[in-house]
């Protein structure tokens, strides 16, 4: 009975995300106000129907219930609770379940903390959300039903993938998908803004808060994955350029450059066309993720399903949300006009040349993913390794370093030469000075090992120097009273770059890989 509960919720749910996605359009566009109206109860209805199903399945898992065909194959007995309630995503199925979930979870908090938002704007938003949910949740019930019965009834399940029995299932996959579905929340407001002709700076503002969420769920779940993988000998290392592993770094990169455009979009009104087309490419890239995962068309040890008929069915869904997108992104072009930015020396070229440096890495590494395919679909075969990856990724994000340094520091609009070479003269110094001191203290000195500790050393040295520009001339208290919190978030953004660079460049340069046979019992250190 628990499972038929669990399908008829998730039927449930997809009326409701139809009803929520037409009137709600329909009502902003036309000035129904009981139409509008629903946005908030349609939201809360198809979160609730779909967290029901999610629950559903968790005690179907619980229950040990193996005339379910998804629990018969992916839990037994002996499994602990904990990788019970996390093999309820642990395989295709129950990952688009999560997958929805999340979606909902989302859509449900935008219309309850929304409540400065303008009704109409808040209705396109929740609008846009359903639509999203519609394909979703139709690609669970027509391809990927959870719930499918399994008669006679199996004795004992099949258990979990053992790769898959560890604490890194617990955590990793909701903290990446809350990332990647969080940017359906930025791509609603671009759509809603587009429908409405009002790209600004207001739009700016309601959507940034949402993308930094997103963009802060995507890091840490990329974090984790990393350190699963750098543990786990079957993932192939913490970062291997994995079609999967690139999946999920496609919609980081365009998300941090989003959250760039939009903080200069909320401030200057200017980059409105970057920023409205960035985030239709957030959501897109990481739709482009969920069909490269599960479609089979791409080989990887991350890979859930290889199913041709589900990979068509999410082609298709993809399909539609880019080319309407793109549709109305062109239609709406004349209105996205915005004053450009001519003087080279500004925080504003700054920001547009980390826009363009971020976007053309992330068609570098798509490139790199989708290439086998077509090779592949003539007739041809090829493979694209790390050494393409790290050679190209390096070269294009080693001016984003520098940038990142001078951004911190040069002035809005236009700023003097001589006053720029006088602030970021020593951040310079210190970091050549101490990077070629500590290259030569490691056990062996390389070119790399001292460009990677220079740049880490630069973007550090900045950021002190920009938070020292913030509080110079005022008092401790007066100074923490009045700098945003945006200003802190950069901050730690940007040391933790510089963190990363230096454990990747210690990392590649000094790690030792060493091939021996072991008996059991045997250990190595």
């Amino acid at each position: 009975m628990i499972p038929e509960i669990g399908h008829f919720a998730l039927i449930l749910a997809l009326c409701i995300s139809i009803a929520q996605t037409v009137f709600t359009i329909l009502g902003a566009q036309f000035g129904y106000s009981r139409w509008i109206a629903l946005a908030r109860p349609t939201a809360y209805a198809q979160f609730g129907f779909v967290l029901l199903s999610y629950i559903c399945l968790t005690v179907v898992f619980l229950n040990h219930d193996f005339s379910v065909l998804y629990a018969a194959q992916n839990s037994n007995t002996q499994l602990p609770i904990m990788y019970l309630i996390s093999g309820v995503w642990g395989a295709h199925e129950g990952s688009l379940l999560l997958w929805a979930l999340i979606l909902s979870g989302w859509t449900a908090a935008v219309a309850f903390f929304s409540r400065s938002i303008p009704k109409v704007m808040l209705a396109r938003v929740i609008g846009v959300l359903g639509f999203v949910a519609i394909g979703f949740l139709l690609f669970i019930l027509v391809t990927s039903n959870p719930f499918d019965r399994l008669l006679p009834a199996a004795f004992e399940g099949r258990d979990l993938n053992p790769l898959l029995q560890d604490p890194g299932l617990v955590i990793h996959p909701p903290l990446l998908y809350l990332g990647y579905v969080g940017f359906a929340v930025p791509f609603a407001f671009a759509i809603a803004a587009l429908l409405s002709g009002q790209v600004d700076s207001a739009w700016a503002r309601w959507s940034r808060p949402w993308t930094s969420i997103a963009w802060l769920f995507l890091t840490l779940g990329i974090a984790l994955g990393s350190w699963w993988a750098y543990y786990e000998l079957g993932w192939g290392g913490w970062w291997f350029w994995d079609p999967v592993e690139n999946a999920s770094f496609m919609p980081w990169l365009v998300g941090t450059a989003l959250m760039h455009s939009l903080a200069i979009t909320e401030k200057r009104g200017t980059f409105k066309a970057w920023t409205a087309l960035l985030a239709i490419f957030a959501f897109s890239l990481s739709l482009l993720g969920t069909f490269l995962v599960r479609s089979g068309v791409l080989t990887s040890v991350h890979a859930f399903a290889s199913d041709p008929e589900r990979g068509v069915f999410i082609l298709m869904f993809l399909g539609i949300v880019v080319g309407t997108s793109l549709v109305l992104y062109a239609w709406r072009a004349p209105t996205l006009k915005s004053a450009a930015v001519t003087n080279l020396l500004s925080r504003d070229m700054a920001l547009l040349l980390n826009n363009i440096f971020l976007t053309v890495a992330t068609a570098a590494i798509l490139l790199g993913t989708v290439y086998p395919i077509f090779v592949d679909a003539v007739g041809g075969k090829i493979s694209v390794g790390p050494p393409y990856f790290n050679l190209v990724f390096l070269t294009l994000t080693a001016p984003i370093g520098v940038l990142i340094g001078v951004g911190m520091i040069v002035r809005w609009k236009s700023d003097e030469p001589l006053r720029l070479m006088s602030k970021l003269k020593i951040p310079l110094l210190i970091s050549v000075v101490v990077g070629v001191i500590l290259s030569l203290m490691l056990p062996e000195w390389n070119w790399q090992t001292l460009a990677g500790l220079m740049m880490a050393l630069w973007i550090a040295t900045t950021v002190v120097l920009a938070l020292s520009e913030r509080f110079k001339g005022r008092s401790i208290a007066s100074a923490l009273r009045s700098t945003p919190r945006g200003f802190y978030g950069m901050l730690l953004g940007h040391i933790g770059i510089a963190s990363f660079i230096v454990g990747v460049t210690l990392v590649s340069m000094y790690n030792i890989e060493k091939d021996i046979r072991m008996a059991p019992g045997d250990s190595f250190e």
